[in-house]
C-alpha cells in the first residue's frame, strides 16, 4: 500500500484555473512523485490533463459538478453548492480519503466550508489565515490576515501557538521567535487588545520577543508576527501595493534613458535573484490554522509554479504531524 499522503487539489479554483492548476499538479506528480486528486468538473479537468501527454499514475480525477466563483458570497455558496470542488475536496479530508486540501479559489468560501465540514480543533475559538512573508530571504508568517477582523486577546495567543507549531513542524524552525505587531516596542503601547495580548504572550511558553512595528514586518526579526485580522489584512494589501508600485517605477526609470536600459540589462541577474527571494510562488500557499484538517489557501493568481510549491508544502505538513501538533496545543481561553 502506498504510504505517501494523497493531496486533494481544487482544480477549478483560482484566476488561472483549470489550466495552471492542472499544470502544477502534473509537475508535482512527475518531479516529486506526489499523489494528487484533482477535484473538479471531470470533462474540463481531463481535457487539461490531455495537454500534458500521458497522465502520471499518481494523479486521479475526483468529480465535482459545481464551481464556487471568486465573487460569490462565501458562506451561502459553501452551504448551497454541496458538489462544488471546494466542498468535495474538504469532504475528502473529513472522510480520511485525502491528507490535505489545497485551493487557490474563493478564500471566504474555503474558510466557511472548512468550518462547516471539518469543524474547529477542540479548544480553538477562531481559525486564522496565515500569510507567508519571504521578504527578508527567510520565511516569516503573519497572522491573522483577514479571517477575524475583531479579535479578543486570547485569540491572538491561540494564533501564535498554532503558527509556532506550523513553523516547527513544516519549516523546521527551532523555537520560533514570536512577536506582536504594535505601534511601538514598549510593553504598554497600543490598544487594550494589544496590551492584554502582550501579557498573555509574555506569560506563555512561546518564544515571545515582544512588540514589533510595521517597519519590522519585512525583516527577519521574528518567525511569527501576530495581530488581528483587520490590521493584518491592511498590512498585507499595503505591502503588495507598494511592491507593485516600486517595481513599476523601477521599470519606468530604466526605460526612460537608453543608458539606463543598458545598465538594467547588466543588472538583470541581480534583479532576478531579488525577485526570487520575494516570490510567494516559492512557498505556494498559507495554511488555514485552527480547523480540524490540513487546508492550504493559495493566491488567486497562482500559476503552475505556485501550485507545485503548495502541493509540496501540503505533503510536508501531512508527513510532519502538523495537525497532531496543533491538536496537542493547550489553548488559553479568551478574555
Amino acid at each position: 500500500m502506498d504510504t505517501d499522503p494523497l493531496i486533494a487539489l481544487d482544480a477549478m479554483g483560482g484566476d488561472h484555473a483549470p489550466g495552471e492548476i492542472v499544470a502544477g499538479a502534473v509537475r508535482a506528480a512527475r518531479d516529486l512523485g506526489l499523489r494528487v486528486a484533482l477535484v473538479g468538473v471531470p470533462e474540463t479537468v481531463t481535457a487539461e490533463l490531455a495537454k500534458h501527454g500521458d497522465r502520471p499514475d499518481t494523479i486521479t480525477v475526483v468529480p465535482a459538478s459545481e464551481v464556487i466563483g471568486m465573487d460569490e458570497q462565501p458562506a451561502q455558496a459553501a452551504r448551497h453548492k454541496k458538489d462544488s470542488s471546494i466542498v468535495v475536496g474538504l469532504r475528502m479530508v473529513k472522510q480520511g480519503e485525502a491528507a490535505a486540501f489545497v485551493s487557490a479559489g474563493n478564500t471566504g468560501a474555503i474558510m466557511a466550508a472548512a468550518i462547516m465540514y471539518l469543524g474547529r480543533i477542540k479548544g480553538i475559538e477562531r481559525p486564522t489565515l496565515v500569510a507567508l512573508m519571504p521578504l527578508s530571504g527567510k520565511l516569516t508568517v503573519l497572522l491573522d490576515v483577514g479571517a477575524n477582523a475583531d479579535c479578543k486577546p486570547g485569540y491572538l495567543l491561540q494564533f501564535a501557538q498554532m503558527a509556532s507549531a506550523y513553523m516547527e513542524r513544516v519549516w523546521k524552525v527551532d523555537r520560533p521567535k514570536v512577536a506582536l505587531l504594535n505601534i511601538g516596542e514598549e510593553e504598554m503601547k497600543g490598544s487594550s487588545l494589544a496590551q492584554e495580548a502582550y501579557a498573555l504572550l509574555a506569560n506563555s511558553n512561546l518564544n515571545f520577543i515582544g512588540n514589533v512595528e510595521g517597519r519590522d514586518v519585512p525583516t527577519d526579526i521574528a518567525d511569527v508576527i501576530v495581530t488581528d485580522g483587520f490590521t493584518g489584512n491592511v498590512v498585507v494589501k499595503t505591502m503588495e501595493g507598494m511592491a507593485d508600485f516600486i517595481m513599476n517605477q523601477l521599470r519606468a526609470a530604466i526605460k526612460s534613458r537608453p543608458w539606463y536600459a543598458a545598465a538594467g540589462l547588466a543588472l538583470m541577474p541581480a534583479f532576478n535573484q531579488m525577485r526570487k527571494k520575494l516570490d510567494y510562488r516559492e512557498y505556494g500557499a498559507g495554511p488555514l490554522l485552527g480547523v480540524n484538517g490540513l487546508v492550504f489557501v493559495g493566491h488567486g493568481p497562482s500559476d503552475a509554479r505556485a501550485i507545485f510549491s503548495a502541493l509540496r508544502v501540503a505533503r510536508e505538513a501531512a508527513l510532519s504531524g502538523m495537525l497532531e501538533a496543533l491538536r496537542e496545543q493547550t489553548p488559553a481561553g479568551t478574555r
